[in-house]
C-alpha cells in the first residue's frame, strides 16, 4: 500500500480529486486529497503546507503510511515540495503543475517563464482572441464531463488570495526525493510547449504526457491513476 497526497491547485479543493481518490482505494491504496486555506489573505506558502501536513496527520490517525508519493496539481507544484521532507516522501510528482525555484519570489513565476507569451500564443493557435475576457469553462473545463462541470459550478467558484505570491517562497532547500512531471497535452492555461521547456529548465527531466486539459483529475481520472500507479511500481 502506498499513500497518496493529493494537492490541489488555486481556488481549489479536495473535491477536485474526489475521482482520482475513488480510484486509488479501489487499488487498495490510501489517498488523502487535501484543502488549503485559499481564500485566507493571511495564508502564504508555509501555512499551506502546514494544511497538508494537518490533513495528512488527521486521516492517518497514527497509521503506516507506506510509501508517501506527494502530487500537486498547477499550483499545487509550490506547496508539494514544501511537505515532502516532513512526510518522509519517496516519490514527488507534478501535474499539469507550477515548479518553483529555491529563492524566487512566486509572484515572479509568470515573467521568469513568460508565460504570458506562451499563453498569448497557445489562445491564438486555437483560435481565440488573445484579449477575450477570462473564461474558467473554455480554459479549464472544456473536457470535463457535463455532469462533472454542473456538479462544479453548483459548489460555487472557489476564491485564490493573492498572499502566496506576496510573500518569499519558504523552502530553503529542494527535497532529495525523485521527481516526475505529468503534462496535459491539451492544457489550454499551461500550453504543452511552455511546460516542456519550464520542466527542463527547472527539474532537468523530460515530463511524462497525457491527452488532457488542465484538469486530469476530473476529465481523465483513469488515466491520470494509470500513470501514477505506473510512477509508484518505479518505486520497486
Amino acid at each position: 500500500m502506498a499513500t497518496f497526497v493529493l494537492i490541489p491547485g488555486a481556488g481549489s479543493d479536495a473535491w477536485y480529486w474526489h475521482r482520482v481518490v475513488a480510484r486509488l482505494q479501489q487499488l487498495g491504496h490510501r489517498a488523502i486529497a487535501t484543502d488549503l486555506p485559499c481564500a485566507d489573505d493571511d495564508a502564504g506558502f508555509a501555512e499551506y503546507r502546514d494544511a497538508v501536513l494537518r490533513t495528512v496527520r488527521d486521516e492517518a490517525d497514527g497509521d503506516d503510511l507506506g510509501d508517501v508519493i506527494v502530487v500537486g496539481h498547477s499550483l499545487g507544484g509550490f506547496t508539494a515540495p514544501l511537505v515532502c521532507e516532513p512526510l518522509g516522501a519517496a516519490l514527488l510528482v507534478f501535474v499539469a503543475a507550477m515548479v518553483p525555484r529555491i529563492g524566487e519570489p512566486p509572484g515572479d513565476w509568470w515573467t521568469n517563464t513568460d508565460h504570458h507569451a506562451a499563453h498569448v500564443e497557445n489562445l491564438t493557435r486555437l483560435g481565440r482572441e488573445p484579449d477575450a475576457e477570462f473564461d474558467p469553462i473554455w480554459e479549464f473545463f472544456h473536457d470535463v464531463p457535463a455532469q462533472t462541470v454542473a456538479e462544479s459550478l453548483a459548489r460555487g467558484e472557489g476564491q485564490q488570495s493573492s498572499a502566496p505570491f506576496e510573500r518569499p517562497y519558504p523552502l530553503q532547500e529542494w527535497p532529495d526525493v525523485p521527481s516526475r512531471f505529468l503534462l496535459c497535452r491539451n492544457d489550454r492555461f499551461f500550453p504543452a510547449q511552455f511546460l516542456r521547456r519550464v520542466v527542463e529548465d527547472r527539474l532537468g527531466i523530460r515530463p511524462d504526457e497525457m491527452a488532457s486539459g488542465h484538469l486530469p483529475m476530473l476529465a481523465h481520472p483513469d488515466g491520470l491513476v494509470a500513470q501514477l500507479e505506473a510512477y509508484r511500481t518505479e518505486l520497486g
